[in-house]
């Protein structure tokens, strides 16, 4: 044997590797074991957990287990109940940002849960309707055509030539092509039937909203927009609305019950904020150096 490797050929031996990994589980099941002593060491299993169980797996599979599957799932949920209890003995949980969260939404879920047994009366949903009526405001919806000029084209032109052109059009002069008048623009032409607001969304809020106080029937402007100026032709027109409530009952019903419980969450929270002094470190700057500052709040 080499001597200048007997000192490290040591740490490549299997033998060795088994004997370090040995003590290493020797110290863990140590620690597992002291950490549940005092705990219950009953596993129970109910018949109505049995139950869930069953039924979780026809919900999924779209049949019952049979006798094997079951026996599996059931092994397979006192494995992961021995392995949360020891998780919890050995203070797994703490400071683990996942499980914060999900611990925040099972107490979120209660709320949830007793605000869905709440059911409103029409009533209720007609005074929420009368009091957030732009939540259910129906955008004007426009049908029209534009035909397109370029200021970074035309200039100081621009606005003339729109008037010139838009002349032409309320001549309606024969031959005249209209699909051929205009600069190249990589939009639609004609809009029918298009709602307000996504008029506004591709052109801009003014042009949309010069669109609501033009005559319809006949070519009119020149109506602005983020890419210059257009003639335009409106050939219908419906106007926003709020719709009544017959028209929107489930509508209303789904927008109170979510309201309702955001509502529930907050004030729940606020209870339980009471029950606590809450205290904030904060950094304050001075002179380019932080300073730790303490902030002591009152549970609200």
């Amino acid at each position: 044997m080499d001597s200048k490797d007997s000192p490290t050929r040591w740490r490549r031996e299997p033998l060795v590797h088994f004997l370090v990994l040995g003590a290493a589980l020797f110290l863990l099941f140590s620690w597992v074991g002291g950490a549940n002593e005092g705990g219950s060491s009953e596993v129970l299993v109910s018949a109505g957990q049995i139950e869930l169980i069953a039924e979780s797996f026809a919900r999924t599979w779209q049949r019952p287990p049979t006798a094997q599957e079951l026996t599996g799932l059931i092994d397979e949920h006192i494995r992961e109940e021995i392995y949360y209890r020891e998780a919890l003995a050995m203070d797994l949980d703490r400071d683990d940002t996942i499980i914060r969260r999900r611990l925040r939404q099972k107490m979120e879920f209660f709320t949830d849960d007793l605000q869905a047994a709440v059911d409103p009366t029409e009533e209720d949903l007609r005074a929420y309707l009368e009091a957030n009526q732009e939540k259910f405001r129906v955008s004007a919806r426009v049908s029209f055509d534009h035909i397109y000029l370029s200021s970074d084209r035309r200039g100081e032109q621009t606005r003339s030539d729109a008037e010139g052109l838009l002349a032409r059009l309320q001549r309606q002069e024969p031959g005249l092509d209209v699909d051929g008048l205009g600069d190249p623009l990589p939009l639609p032409r004609r809009y029918p039937d298009a709602p307000l607001d996504k008029v506004g969304s591709r052109f801009g809020g003014v042009f949309a909203e010069s669109l609501v106080g033009l005559p319809v029937g006949t070519w009119a402007g020149p109506v602005e927009s983020g890419f210059g100026l257009h003639l335009v032709l409106i050939s219908d027109l419906e106007r926003g609305k709020i719709p009544p409530f017959e028209e929107i009952p489930e509508l209303v019903e789904r927008e109170w019950r979510a309201d309702e419980r955001t509502a529930a969450k907050e004030d729940f929270y606020q209870t339980l904020r009471r029950r606590y002094s809450v205290v904030v470190e904060e950094l304050t700057f001075s002179d380019g150096e932080a300073e730790e500052a303490v902030v002591t709040e009152a549970g609200r």
